[in-house]
């Protein structure tokens, strides 16, 4: 080690010195993406989807991309107010998703109101079998759940894209679809199918997106739907 760098005195130290915790840290984070965000149009309570999303990935390009249906917040916001179930693409997202802050909206959800599909036995073996992901198939054995449902797709776009087929053909109509699957394959062309469909959506337009997207969607959601609080605050 040089004399320079073993004088160098470590950044954790200013830290010890004006202590943050977790939740001031959280705190902080919003007051400088508030400062620092460019111009946008999102109503005050689509900014607060947005911004989450900025601060899980640090990246203000999210702006460009995020898409609301018409009435898409107030659907979600009632559907988790109701309890309703939470269909996940990948357990993931489903690991992901905070109890705490899901039953700050409604006491009574636990892990059984959390619904993915993609490694029971039966799923793996139909998948094994037809040579199809497991996403698909997942997705299928949900469609008893799925109308009323939000459904969240932060990685499989196949999933999605079967999730299209049931609203279009059996008039499946969930609460809301997060439809932010990432990758390069059916990806950008199952987000634009969706958001062509007479659904509540929030969507990411293009290529980007994944699980953490997903969850600070849903977290974002917990937030307006807290009791205390109404579309216009």
């Amino acid at each position: 080690m040089t004399e320079a760098l073993s004088k160098k005195k470590p950044l954790i130290y200013a830290l010890y010195a004006s202590p943050l915790s977790g939740p001031e840290v959280e705190v902080e984070s919003f007051k400088i993406i508030d400062r620092e965000a460019p111009r946008h149009s999102f109503s005050p309570e689509e900014w607060q989807v947005v911004r989450r999303m900025v601060h899980a990935t640090g990246d203000f390009d999210i702006l460009e991309a995020a898409r609301f249906s018409p009435g898409a917040i107030s659907s979600a916001i009632t559907a988790l107010r109701e309890g309703a179930p939470i269909f996940t693409d990948s357990n993931m997202i489903r690991s992901g998703l905070s109890l705490a802050r899901l039953r700050s909206v409604f006491a009574g959800y636990d892990a059984h109101r959390l619904i993915c599909h993609v490694a029971d036995e039966d799923v793996m073996r139909q998948a094994r079998v037809k040579g199809l992901p497991r996403s698909l198939f997942g997705v299928c054995k949900a469609k008893p759940i799925l109308p009323g449902a939000i459904t969240v797709f932060g990685n499989a776009p196949i999933a999605l894209m079967e999730l299209n087929r049931m609203i279009l053909e059996e008039n499946i109509r969930p609460a809301l679809v997060i439809a932010m699957p990432v990758g390069f394959v059916h990806v950008v062309e199952s987000k634009r199918e969706l958001m062509s469909l007479e659904v509540p959506y929030i969507a990411l337009d293009g290529r980007r997106g994944g699980s953490p997207l997903a969850v600070s969607v849903i977290h974002a959601l917990c937030s307006l739907a807290s009791p205390g609080k109404n579309l216009s605050s």
